[in-house]
């Protein structure tokens, strides 16, 4: 076994991954006993052994995550460059999908051990959620939603538009790209968004059409709804917090009698609207519960109503997002191709008319909100603990990455109550569909 005390504990986990990652560690490496290995890279400090030991108890991102967001592992720069690094050297060393040898593994663990990684397994961060429950219960939905809704609005002003739209904007300038700019802001991609929803679901043919929202959030869509297509507007949330929130808006808005907000579980929806809409909600819905979610969707269509689903999707073995996803954000969230969502739509009586890819206008948002994290960190650490700040590092990060490449997407699905005969929609895809400024 390795001398961690005549090598130190930086070199004794270099030679330890060694086999496993093709070659020297890719990063520079600070330990600390003070030690240092590894090339030239992103500069990585392991503060104390539970960084090791978090590792053995979880091998692979889940552990390296609670490092990161327990403070047991800093990086001197940002969280989306030692991402891309780290894919980057993976893609070149052929790391990607390659089997490790059993005897690989062990060799690796045990120069981990050496290194200050045998030991108590470490308690979970303070941030990492803790559910109990049956899967989706009412209770587990209600504890998950807390958990990550329910944080103090003024931290979510900080990252997210005037409106509070916590979904994919939808980009008509500029460079899809990049983020937003002085001449074209993430509030202007999102009123974009908005507008788009508007119209797909017929708001703009009348004024006082009766719009139920499923899952409202902090009310963008509702508000927008109400005050620029005169749309009465039912919006459902689980959220108290985001109740709270566009109840106060509403009044000084003076839009009393025009949305109203109710704090039940999108199960418990009542009567029947001309227009249904349901932004990224669905992800929360489960497999097992998609069926339910599909049809209170339908359930809540007049015969003529539009129904607008904007919904993630994923493929692969993460449904959920991935182990850091499942374990600080969202633990019983759930991702499909968006093939198998329309065919749970389709399993649920509705038509499904149009289907609107939009995954790049979703790596433009986050690195928007990317830049407006950066901008207001300072009072953003006011707000909420350090763990919480890092958590949303690694999110903000992980999520840009995983649109850019392509591993997860977003669409807008528009469909209909099935009938027969002609459908509701026009047969033309209109052109206001295609640009919101008409």
């Amino acid at each position: 076994m390795t001398d961690v005390r005549a090598t130190g504990v930086a070199d004794t986990i270099q030679q330890a991954l060694r086999p496993v990652l093709r070659g020297d560690l890719p990063i520079r490496l600070t330990a600390w006993d003070g030690s240092t290995a590894g090339s030239e890279g992103p500069e990585v400090r392991l503060n104390g052994p539970d960084a090791l030991r978090r590792l053995v108890w979880h091998p692979g991102e889940l552990g390296a995550a609670q490092a990161y967001v327990a403070g047991d592992l800093e990086l001197d720069g940002p969280v989306t460059d030692m991402l891309q690094h780290v894919r980057r050297v993976g893609a070149d060393r052929g790391l990607a999908g390659r089997p490790l040898s059993p005897r690989g593994v062990a060799a690796a663990l045990r120069g981990v051990i050496a290194a200050g990684g045998l030991g108590k397994r470490p308690a979970p961060p303070a941030s990492q959620i803790r559910v109990r429950g049956r899967l989706h219960s009412r209770r587990r939905d209600s504890d998950v939603i807390h958990h990550h809704y329910d944080v103090d609005s003024d931290f979510y002003r900080l990252v997210l538009d005037d409106a509070m739209a916590y979904s994919c904007a939808y980009v008509t300038r500029g460079d899809l790209g990049g983020s937003e700019t002085a001449d074209y802001t993430l509030e202007d991609a999102q009123r974009d968004k908005l507008d788009l929803v508007c119209r797909k679901i017929g708001l703009d043919q009348r004024s006082g059409m009766r719009l139920l929202d499923v899952g409202c959030g902090w009310g963008a869509l509702s508000l927008h709804a109400a005050e620029h297509y005169g749309a009465v507007v039912t919006g459902v949330t689980i959220a108290a917090e985001q109740k709270a929130f566009i109840d106060r808006r509403i009044h000084d808005r003076g839009l009393q009698g025009r949305v109203t907000i109710e704090l039940r579980d999108y199960r418990d929806v009542t009567g029947r609207y001309d227009a249904v809409a349901s932004l990224e909600m669905g992800e929360h819905a489960g497999d097992k519960g998609y069926p339910d979610y599909a049809r209170v969707l339908h359930d809540a269509a007049t015969d003529d109503a539009r129904i607008l689903v904007q919904q993630m999707s994923r493929r692969g073995r993460h449904p959920g997002g991935g182990p850091f996803i499942e374990a600080f954000i969202a633990p019983d969230m759930t991702m499909r191709p968006v093939g198998d969502t329309i065919e749970l739509l389709e399993q649920a009586g509705l038509e499904v008319r149009d289907v609107h890819a939009m995954r790049e206008h979703y790596a433009w948002t986050v690195r928007s909100w990317q830049a407006r994290f950066e901008q207001h960190r300072e009072a953003i650490a006011q707000l909420v603990p350090a763990e919480t700040v890092r958590v949303w590092e690694l999110y903000l990060a992980g999520g840009l990455l995983a649109f850019e490449e392509g591993r997860m997407g977003v669409d807008q699905i528009v469909a209909v109550r099935s009938r027969r005969g002609p459908s509701p929609l026009p047969a033309q895809r209109p052109a206001t569909w295609s640009d919101p400024r008409g």
